[in-house]
């Protein structure tokens, strides 16, 4: 069948471009006089400082747990340090690493971090700068910081200009459509959110929702993609100045779309939809439109988990009238536990992750990394798949960090976040309208940030 691509997301690799990538890499220090990356044993890292140590690592199930446990071994024999790996749900792990941490733990030593301005504030994560100040543990030259996407960079900077964490992850909100469904109603992805409405009631059919995105009620479930159709509308779950934006007409508007694309057009059920169960509807054709991480292409291009894989299309969040469309982002980071006994090889274990050399082989098996050196090889555009590379590069271009980390980054944000799923959850259920859902959301966060 033909693959609808929409209109600006068309950039074939050709063996120019190829070329073209590896002289900048090589001109950048990233790549060998042979072409290959430069290893860590070329770096001035003193990578066997802390042989014997054994440190512990906690993350989610989440495709960088899946990208870089494989390659942890390669780091053990590098650094004779040696690696436990914790996996958790994400609800299980956003509701347990807290109390974990709180109770001032030793382990984990590194943890992907799920809400840095309340790890900050309470103090579970240790400054980065001191260690990268330490010419045994970080080769700035080598390491190329410059490779690293700007807003990965911004994301580890807390307001006090400490680095806390390392960005291990470029994720933006991304469509995704069901291309033998598309084909068979006529219709190219859409454009606008009016487009969309219409694309989900005519791709809908006997066996198959219109559509599924995030409706469960949770902070880390809901408000992700919702504040995606927020943002567009030009609305805000926080505004810039600090106060709640959820009784803005704006944010209503957003809501109220949000909630209506799905009660009218979702799945049963859709009111108790985390990432997990749209991810899987969409990838056994249950659904025809799905709406999440750029990350999932990685799952829906396999043939081996997803029945779409050959005719998934992938494109940019649309515009809410003539307002641009604003996706909302994220940069997974990880940092190291404040109260870690083993901080040297914690640190080293950071600086080997996110590195350009692993980087590399992690976008080989789909990672979408936060280098630009990743995202160009071709081992990442054949796994990730070209057209969905390019969506999720024009989504993450076109979102609004500072709308985004406004929320999710204050110190009580877990808090604000579960005030705003409560809502959209309201309005997906049909249980209250946008206006009534959010009146009572913005009661408790504007009481959160007057606090």
């Amino acid at each position: 069948m033909t693959i609808i691509v929409p209109r600006g997301l068309r950039r074939p690799v050709t063996r120019r471009s190829v070329l073209r990538t590896g002289s900048l890499l090589a001109g950048a220090g990233l790549l060998s006089a042979a072409g290959l990356p430069l290893r860590a044993q070329d770096s001035g890292i003193d990578w066997r400082q802390a042989a014997g140590t054994r440190i512990v690592l906690a993350g989610l199930q989440h495709p960088w747990m899946d990208a870089i446990e494989p390659l942890v071994p390669r780091f053990t024999e590098l650094t004779g340090i040696e690696v436990t790996v914790e996996k958790q749900s994400e609800s299980e792990y956003v509701a347990s690493m807290p109390v974990r941490l709180g109770a001032g733990s030793a382990v984990p030593d590194v943890f992907m971090i799920w809400s840095l301005g309340q790890a900050i504030s309470a103090g579970w994560l240790e400054p980065l700068d001191p260690h990268r100040a330490d010419p045994a543990l970080f080769d700035a030259a080598w390491y190329d910081e410059e490779d690293v996407f700007s807003s990965a960079r911004s994301f580890e900077r807390w307001g006090d200009g400490q680095s806390y964490g390392m960005a291990i992850t470029a994720e933006a909100q991304t469509m995704f459509y069901n291309g033998e469904a598309l084909e068979e109603a006529g219709l190219a992805p859409p454009a606008t959110m009016a487009e969309l409405e219409e694309a989900a009631a005519a791709m809908a059919g006997p066996d198959r929702a219109g559509i599924a995105m995030r409706a469960k009620a949770t902070g880390d479930a809901a408000p992700w993609t919702a504040a995606g159709f927020i943002f567009s509308h030009g609305g805000s779950i926080v505004t810039l100045e600090g106060g709640s934006g959820l009784l803005l007409p704006e944010t209503v508007a957003g809501v109220e779309t949000y909630g209506r694309l799905l009660r009218e057009h979702g799945p049963l059920g859709i009111g108790n939809y985390h990432w997990m169960e749209c991810l899987n509807d969409f990838q056994q054709g249950a659904v025809a439109i799905g709406c999440d991480s750029s990350n999932f292409a990685t799952d829906i291009m396999d043939p081996s988990r997803s029945l779409v894989a050959d005719h998934a299309v992938f494109g940019a969040l649309p515009a809410a009238g003539d307002r641009p469309a604003k996706p909302n982002m994220w940069h997974w980071m990880a940092g190291i536990n404040a109260a870690s006994a083993n901080k040297p090889a914690a640190f080293l274990f950071l600086v080997w992750a996110t590195s350009p050399e692993t980087s590399l082989e992690a976008a080989a098996a789909g990672l979408a990394t936060t280098r630009s050196s990743a995202w160009s090889s071709g081992a990442f555009r054949n796994r990730f798949g070209e057209q969905a590379a390019e969506a999720a590069l024009a989504n993450l271009q076109a979102a609004d960090g500072d709308l985004f980390k406004a929320a999710w980054f204050h110190p009580r944000g877990p808090e604000i976040l579960d005030a705003v799923g409560i809502a959209v959850n309201e309005v997906v259920t049909g249980a209250a309208d946008a206006e009534t859902a959010l009146r009572a959301a913005d009661a408790k966060v504007s009481a959160i940030l007057g606090g």
